[in-house]
């Protein structure tokens, strides 16, 4: 048994197909709907946690991950191994890599006390394997020894510019690592990272888990279908330290606002839960 309270569904607007979740997961999650509707790109959607006054990450050496902001809560991190374990591949930029360096992006690595399930549910969703892992560089500055690039339970694919994949090929590639050069220069475009995605896995959801810059990017293209978002009950504050909110690099407001609709409202004790669908092409 997992020691975990169900999260209190607040407001669960019906929208998208069913998902056939085992017991335990649909016990503490409830009713999961996976939307979809795009003949020519994957269906994306994005996770993070922020604090009351919309920080998401403290940007602090050795403390710039999800888990300072959430307070390493378990409901939060049990919610990111569903996201993972519905998706094909997932998304995140050089500078969340740098965060988080031994991190690999799966379910289980999340929440290992659900790896059972979280497989079951990518079955029901007609997935195998691990999502594959998908690294977003302008430079190519990685270092290929972290375990992303090591590990032999995953794929992963770094998407880069000419002179990142000039930078890479200094080094030696392991063989589960893809290369793709998708721009001559910076910036990378959100549909040059999916469409570099499906030329290497067929996929019909990608998860985006950031940075603020790499999300807002996508939410600029109008490539973020729903937000997912954890508000953690804390106040972090911010002075001169470069603390990031949700979007970084873009100002929407007021010329370009970007509206979202309500789709799910879920609470565990003081931690909310919220499932957003944005404005896409």
């Amino acid at each position: 048994m997992i020691d975990l309270t169900p999260l209190e569904s607040l407001y669960d607007a019906v929208d998208g197909t069913p998902v056939d979740v085992p017991a335990d997961l649909a016990a503490l999650y409830g009713d999961f709907r996976v939307r979809s509707g795009h003949p020519d790109r994957p269906h994306v959607i994005s996770n993070f946690v922020s604090t009351l006054d919309g920080v998401v990450s403290l940007n602090l050496p050795g403390q710039s991950g999800g888990g300072e902001i959430s307070g390493f809560n378990r409901h939060d991190r049990m919610v990111m191994g569903i996201l993972r374990a519905v998706a094909d591949a997932v998304v995140v930029g050089a500078g969340t890599l740098r965060a988080v360096p031994h991190h690999l992006w799966t379910p289980e690595y999340v929440f290992s006390e659900l790896g059972a399930s979280y497989r079951q549910l990518r079955r029901a969703v007609g997935k195998s394997g691990e999502p594959l892992n998908v690294i977003v560089t302008a430079l190519g500055e990685l270092d290929l020894d972290l375990p992303v690039f090591q590990s032999d339970a995953i794929s992963t694919l770094i998407v880069t510019t000419e002179p990142g994949l000039n930078r890479i090929r200094e080094r030696t590639i392991p063989p589960s690592v893809t290369v793709r050069a998708v721009a001559d220069t910076f910036p990378i475009q959100p549909s040059e990272v999916l469409a570099a995605i499906v030329s290497v896995r067929p996929s019909s959801l990608v998860l985006v888990e950031g940075g603020p810059k790499l999300f807002g990017d996508f939410v600029a293209a109008r490539r973020v279908d729903e937000l997912f978002l954890t508000v953690a009950p804390q106040i972090a504050g911010r002075d001169d330290d470069g603390r990031p909110g949700l979007v970084a690099g873009r100002v929407f407001a007021p010329g370009s606002p970007t509206w979202a609709r309500l789709v799910s409202l879920k609470r565990a004790s003081d931690h909310l839960f919220l499932r957003y669908a944005l404005p896409t092409d």
